[in-house]
């Protein structure tokens, strides 16, 4: 099945599950993909900050998305963050995204260097060129340290039009005020693990991409919203939310806490690949807690 975007709903992009090795864990990764497609979600990810794809090799990138093709088997839409160095490396992965059957890619900004808006824009625009893949880009500058402004993204937009969707990483104030710049024309996914997340659909977010940790609550409220039943959806939140603000303290405790409560609740050990944040003593009492809260995943 081929898809379209814009892609809405709530998206799961997946963890980097690691062995006691720290090897990627194949059985591990199927399970859970496959506790994602059981819930429903709208759409599946991987390769983004969630799936530490810094740590990866550029053969094992290739091989999460040759897995997930595997796992997904079209059954939702299907997106891949491109994480490289240099425009080569980016555009070799996008054809591995191609070849794998990818519904859009998701462009990260080169972890090398910082520099002005005008070369971020001409990086992403020499890669979204060499495809015709709906071309999303990933900005998160508190989280990445680099990212582009309101108006950049317009003019980048502008120049490119195949880059269509906008991976945000940002305040539902700063995502309003995207929106209102490029006047309702970008889709926007916003991510953040699901804070505010009511408050992202009504500033205009079409969807969230979010870890698989909580993602069960965040699909149940986000399909409240859709219902009509608002003051549903913020019930559905509010349950959620305080596991949320333990988790996103940073993204180093959403690898750390984030990944373990989502194992405890799918029944996966937790394994971490260094350098890695390690958990604490409380650290893994709240853990137990907020997973035995959360319960097992349903619909």
């Amino acid at each position: 099945m081929s898809f379209k975007p814009p892609f809405p709903g709530i998206h799961s992009i997946v963890f980097a599950l690691f062995d006691e090795h720290e090897r990627l864990d194949r059985a591990a990764m199927r399970k859970q993909a496959q506790i994602s497609v059981d819930l429903d979600v709208q759409g599946m990810a991987a390769l983004g900050l969630a799936t530490e794809v810094s740590k990866l090799s550029f053969t094992e990138r290739c091989a999460v998305m040759e897995w997930m093709a595997e796992d997904v088997a079209g059954k939702k839409p299907l997106a891949f963050t491109i994480f490289g160095s240099s425009v080569a490396e980016q555009v070799e992965l996008v054809k591995v995204a191609e070849k794998n059957g990818a519904d859009w890619v998701i462009l990260q900004p080169p972890m090398v260097g910082s520099f002005g808006a005008a070369e971020y824009i001409r990086f992403f625009g020499r890669i979204a060129d060499t495809t015709s893949l709906p071309v999303a880009i990933q900005n998160a500058p508190a989280y990445m340290g680099r990212g582009l402004s309101a108006e950049d993204i317009r003019e980048l937009t502008r120049r490119h039009p195949n880059i269509s969707l906008i991976k945000g990483e940002g305040s539902v104030v700063e995502i309003e005020r995207l929106i209102a710049v490029t006047e309702g024309r970008l889709p926007i996914l916003n991510g953040r693990g699901g804070l505010e997340l009511i408050d992202n659909f009504r500033a205009g977010c079409i969807g969230m991409i979010l870890a698989p940790d909580t993602i069960d609550h965040a699909l149940r409220a986000y399909n409240r919203y859709r219902a009509g039943d608002e003051a549903g959806a913020e019930a559905a939140y509010r349950e959620v939310l305080p596991a949320i603000t333990f988790i996103m303290q940073s993204i180093e405790t959403l690898i750390c806490y984030g990944k373990r409560i989502f194992g405890a609740r799918a029944g996966i050990p937790i394994h971490d690949r260094g350098p890695a944040l390690r958990p604490t003593e409380f650290g893994l009492k709240l853990v137990e807690r907020y997973a035995r809260e959360l319960g097992p995943y349903s619909k």
